[in-house]
Parts: C-alpha cells; sequence; structure tokens
C-alpha cells in the first residue's frame, strides 16, 4: 500500500525521521540499562502517598495497588513514581506481553506517532486497521476455521458486546445467553450479568437471564462431562429456541485458570450444533498464551468456531465470526476503533508472533511454562502447605497460596507486591495467585529471580501457621 506519490509516504522517508528514531532508540536504551530491581525511595514516599490519596478521591476509591507507573521500564521490569522497580508478571491483566519499554516496538511506533488522528473509528480508518484486519483473519482460519469478518474494537468487554449483537440478530427471537459457571465476560450492563460474579452487578436490573453450565472438573472427567451436557440439553429443552449462543473460555481466566480435554468441548459443541446453537469462543485472555495462537486451535476446534473474540495482549480487540452471521449495517459501529499506536503496535505484535519460535511443544511459550512449574513444584515439595497447583497453561500460570482462602491469597498477593512482583487473584474455593507474565521479552533470568521472590515470601516467617 505505499505510494512515493503519498505525502505521508514522503514524510515517513525524511531522512530526519530516520535520524530522530535512532537518537530515541539510543535515548530508550541507555536510561532503560539503569533499572535495576529496588525498593521505593524514602524522600518520594511522602509525595507519592499524597499523588495516591488525590486519585483515589477523584475517582471514588483507591487503587488495588499503590502503584502509579513513572512512565520508565525494561520487559519485565517497571519503575513506579515512588522510586520502586518491581517485576511486572500480570501486565495489566495481560495486556502488555511485550514488557515495558520494549526496543523493537518504539521504532514501529514512530509513523503512528506522526499519522494524522490519535484515534482511528466508524467514519476515518486508515490502512492501518486494514492491515490489522487482513492479519487477523488469516491468523483465525489458518487450520481451518471459517472466520469470514473480523470487527475491530478498543476494548474486550466491547468485542463481547459486539459478538452478543451478532448472535442475537443471527438468531432472531432469542433472549438467553449460555454461559459456564465461573465465567468473566466484561463489566459492561451486558457482559457483567454474563459474568458469573453476582457482587459486580450489584443494584444492577437484570439484562438478559443466563443459564450457567457446570465446567469440566479433572477430578471426575467422565461425570463432569455428562453434567455439563446433561445441564445444556436441559436448558435447551426448557427454553427452546431461546438462547444466542454459549459463550465459553476455553481456558477460564478470571475463574481460576481451569481447562478441559479437547473431547470434553467436541461433545459440548457437537451439542450445541445439533440445536442450532452457535459456539461463542471468549479468547480476550487466553490469545497469543496457549501454545497456537488461539486456544481454540491448541484443542483443534476450528470447525466449530461460530464467533471469536479477542483481546488484551493484541492491544487493539476484535470480534470474528462466520459469514453467515454477518449482521446488518448499523449493527456494530464504534466512534472508536482504537489509536492508531495501538493498531500498529497490534501488527507488530503479530508479526513477532508469527514469526518467533513461541508455539507448540518446544515452543518459547511452553519453555516458560515449563521453567515457572519446575520452580513451583520445588517450593511444593519443600513447603506443600504453602503452595500448590494447578500451575496453570501456557503464559497464564497460576498457584494456590496457602490454603486457598480469599484472605490468604489477598495476603500473599500483597506480600509479593511488598517484594517486588506485581501478580493478581483468581478463582474462589481455592483462590489463587496468577501470573500472565511479558513473554515475548521475558527472559530465563527474570523468572528465576521472580520464583525466588516468591519463595522467600511463601517460606518467610509471616506464613508460619
Amino acid at each position: 500500500m505505499d505510494s512515493p506519490s503519498l505525502i505521508s509516504q514522503q514524510l515517513l522517508s525524511d531522512p530526519r525521521v530516520a535520524e530522530a528514531t535512532k537518537l530515541l532508540s539510543a535515548a530508550l536504551a541507555e536510561h532503560s540499562t539503569r533499572l535495576v530491581a529496588r525498593g521505593p525511595s524514602a524522600e518520594l514516599a511522602e509525595p507519592y502517598q499524597k499523588w495516591l490519596d488525590t486519585f483515589a478521591e477523584l475517582r471514588g476509591n483507591p487503587l488495588f495497588f499503590p502503584y502509579l507507573g513513572s512512565g520508565a521500564g525494561r520487559g519485565a521490569l517497571v519503575e513506579l513514581a515512588d522510586g520502586s522497580v518491581k517485576y511486572d508478571m500480570i501486565t495489566g491483566i495481560g495486556v502488555h506481553a511485550m514488557g515495558h519499554a520494549n526496543p523493537e516496538l518504539l521504532p514501529e511506533l514512530i509513523p503512528a506517532v506522526l499519522s494524522d488522528t490519535v484515534m482511528q473509528g466508524n467514519l476515518q480508518q486508515n490502512t492501518e486497521s486494514l492491515l490489522l484486519t487482513q492479519q487477523l483473519v488469516t491468523l483465525a482460519n489458518r487450520n481451518g476455521a471459517s472466520l469470514e469478518h473480523c470487527f475491530l474494537s478498543s476494548s474486550g468487554a466491547m468485542a463481547n458486546e459486539n459478538a452478543f449483537k451478532v448472535l442475537f440478530q443471527h438468531r432472531i427471537g432469542s433472549s438467553r445467553v449460555l454461559a459456564f459457571e465461573n465465567a468473566f465476560a466484561g463489566r459492561t450492563h451486558l457482559t457483567g450479568q454474563v459474568t458469573d460474579r453476582p457482587k459486580n452487578r450489584v443494584g444492577q436490573p437484570l439484562t438478559v437471564p443466563v443459564d450457567y453450565v457446570p465446567f469440566y472438573d479433572a477430578g471426575r472427567p467422565d461425570e463432569s462431562t455428562q453434567s455439563t451436557l446433561q445441564t445444556v440439553e436441559r436448558y435447551l429443552i426448557r427454553y427452546p429456541d431461546s438462547h444466542c449462543g454459549f459463550i465459553m473460555e476455553l481456558v477460564q481466566g478470571e475463574g481460576g485458570y481451569y481447562s478441559a480435554p479437547r473431547e470434553y468441548f467436541v461433545a459440548l459443541c457437537e451439542l450445541l450444533k445439533k440445536h442450532g446453537v452457535p459456539a461463542f469462543f471468549d479468547e480476550i485472555q487466553t490469545f497469543g498464551r496457549t501454545y497456537s495462537p488461539f486456544a481454540f486451535q491448541m484443542l483443534e476446534l476450528d470447525e466449530y468456531a461460530d464467533v471469536v473474540t479477542v483481546g488484551k495482549m493484541s492491544q487493539i480487540c476484535a470480534t470474528f465470526f462466520r459469514k453467515e452471521l454477518n449482521p446488518k449495517p448499523g449493527l456494530l459501529s464504534q466512534t472508536f476503533t482504537s489509536s492508531t499506536t495501538a493498531i500498529v503496535a497490534a501488527t507488530w505484535i503479530l508479526r513477532k508472533l508469527l514469526e518467533g519460535n513461541y508455539y507448540g511443544p518446544q515452543g518459547r511459550i511452553a519453555q516458560i511454562h515449563s521453567k515457572f512449574v519446575s520452580r513451583l513444584e520445588a517450593i511444593r515439595k519443600t513447603a506443600p502447605d504453602r503452595i500448590s497447583g494447578p500451575w496453570g497453561i501456557g503464559g497464564m500460570i497460576a498457584f494456590t497460596p496457602l490454603d486457598g482462602s480469599a484472605e490468604a491469597a489477598k495476603k500473599v498477593l500483597h506480600a509479593l507486591y511488598e517484594a517486588g512482583i506485581i501478580a493478581f487473584v483468581a478463582g474462589a474455593g481455592p483462590a489463587r495467585i496468577r501470573f500472565l507474565p511479558p513473554f515475548l521479552s521475558l527472559t530465563d533470568d527474570e523468572i528465576e529471580r521472580v520464583c525466588d521472590i516468591v519463595e522467600s515470601v511463601l517460606l518467610s516467617e509471616q506464613f508460619n501457621s
């Protein structure tokens, strides 16, 4: 799409742009290399607390962590405005997969910074949106899926909202949703209803009735599979032709990093297909982090993918759907698709995923997972009362701390934060600590240092029973 007659190409070919990019890259490299893990600066303690208090007052509630970033980082390391430098193992709940201040990304973003607008949207899309959509559709269909269409959006919740719009219009007259127990679909009015977390919607009116289905239980594989199928069948009989689709996370993220074998999902999808109910794979958190770019590709469920959503690490989110589900004009429309920088970053990330050795049993994601599991298993053997698995899948790592209570998980989470690791919680009964590390830049040495801190915290006297 490059054309020497376009002013945009003449601008980007200007030698001053190349020189400026070179200078910026050199400055970033020089200052980033000075970052090492450390505690907060005493002289910044008072102003930092004032900033936190002011922000809490302005937004109505305090931040979950006392985290205000300075804007500097290097890979897994991030500097806070209190002078501390921590290991970021949650990356904005999976967003910053490239790590902080990735030097490879900076020169890619210069053209976006020089672009004519900050945001692209419904009426005005630039060529970057076209290129990204082509990349996404090609990637989604590379193993035989038939996801001909892809609509870009600026958030995962909006991608899921758009998916439900497509499904409800496709099955006109439907009014219900099928979802797994412990599902998390977002925090909009509709996706908050689908999310199996009643405390998140206190005081909110019912939007769409949701029929929750028990998920696979690895301790009872045959029984839990039958329970899932029987529950779905019961709902489909009780409410004939009333479900727009079944939204399913192939690896439950907020639910605690639970997954299931291929045969479980095949049996479920075949049942849905028999009743004409579309399968909706929510890959907002799993995209890019399993042993294939999509979890449905890892599980070889391509033929069953009717609607798929992606987000988080992709920077810009998207809703894929089959051509027979293509909605009428006007249903999907947004003022903001996303920023040009996010769109360009997404293109770079997809290229990295395809060109790098990230996937398959010997790929980098499998290696990262194996290294974390090896260290966590070693800690468990030393102190089985302090930590237990499941350990998660691929670039989604989780462990159960202490007795698995919410109180214990929160205590360990904040102890890790104070010790220099930013993580988050997932699941309930048991509650877990989860990592979504920046796998595009994470080094083996960083994994070892993070696990050293985890071990030190868990074995510390504060957690003596």
